[in-house]
């Protein structure tokens, strides 16, 4: 039997609102993201469904627990930011989207490499002021280069293929291989991967394991000049340490669409505002940066993909069946 219920969507944005046409219930949607400052918008839901930068911590879930939320549909593949032991004592239930589109992402990091290389933001900008010149546009043939992949999951497996396809050599490490791009992919260590690769690219989930894999020991290890991209989660990249390296030159290129204090900043707009974090401005300074505000996974296909298995998910917790993409 169906229970009676209520819902709150968080961090919603105008371009989910076609892929979510038919909720029923009490449902409520808002643009800002979850957060103990305003935690009254989801008192007394039973479900609330979250994004990426929600901050669904042990006090955010104890709180909504003793108002009545009985489970966290996640909108991402990622739940890091979940206090899973919290949610596990208060008997709330947290699913998932594991994999809304890997081609998403993984193309997006394709076009990341393709823009620095080819210096496209610069094109285009010199083109719009009637500047013509081809100075300091000078790229590099992908054809040959060697492209390390670092996680090689659904995503990292499709973006492997995708650059294979461009004629690279492919590096990669993971401590479980992936059976799909076995036959074009050599696995090796860490070091090896970081001191052979032109390019390097992070597919990998954050955890405490993965927190600041690219350190500023790593970015020593690296080749100078090396083109680095990141379109999984920015907590694996440590900042500064890749400021210090940009300027010495040893990362020649950087690419993100993530950045580790990203919470409160991407996916608002902050033109009329001075940016007050420090580090992100000093990003912004240089040329050879180039930062979309988590992005990667924007593409009709992967939104259709996340709204139709989060109400997969929804609908089995309410038809009290087995929820397919259960965390706990």
């Amino acid at each position: 039997m169906k229970k009676h219920y209520s819902i709150a969507f968080f961090s919603f944005r105008k371009y989910e609102k076609d892929f979510y046409p038919g909720t029923s219930g009490t449902t409520h949607f808002y643009e800002e993201s979850l957060s103990m400052s305003n935690i009254k918008l989801a008192e007394g839901h039973t479900v609330i469904s979250c994004f990426v930068n929600d901050q669904l911590n042990g006090s955010v879930i104890r709180h909504l627990a003793e108002k009545g939320l009985k489970l966290i549909a996640l909108r991402c593949a990622g739940f890091n930011h979940v206090d899973l032991q919290a949610a596990q004592e208060c008997n709330v239930k947290v699913a998932r989207v594991p994999a809304y589109s890997p081609y998403a992402v993984a193309e997006h990091a394709v076009a990341l490499i393709l823009a620095l290389n080819r210096k496209i933001h610069k094109a285009y900008n010199r083109v719009r002021d009637g500047n013509f010149s081809l100075d300091g546009l000078t790229g590099f043939d992908l054809h040959g280069c060697t492209v390390g992949v670092i996680g090689t999951g659904k995503i990292g497996a499709v973006f492997a293929g995708i650059m294979k396809g461009f004629g690279c050599r492919i590096l990669a490490f993971d401590p479980y291989k992936n059976a799909e791009i076995e036959a074009f992919t050599e696995y090796c260590s860490l070091d090896t991967l970081l001191e052979q690769s032109d390019i390097i690219s992070l597919h990998l989930p954050l955890s405490p394991e993965t927190f600041h894999l690219i350190d500023e020991q790593k970015t020593q290890k690296m080749k100078q000049g090396v083109m680095l991209i990141n379109t999984s989660r920015g907590g694996l990249v440590d900042t500064k340490a890749v400021i210090a390296a940009l300027k010495s030159g040893k990362i020649g290129s950087l690419g993100l669409d993530v950045y580790e204090e990203e919470e409160g900043l991407f996916f608002h707009d902050h033109s009329g505002d001075i940016i007050q974090d420090d580090t992100l401005a000093r990003l912004l300074t240089f040329n050879n940066v180039l930062i979309t505000s988590h992005q990667a996974f924007l593409t009709q296909n992967a939104l259709k993909n996340i709204a139709d298995t989060t109400m997969q998910n929804i609908g089995a917790f309410l038809q009290n069946q087995a929820i397919p993409n259960e965390v706990i």
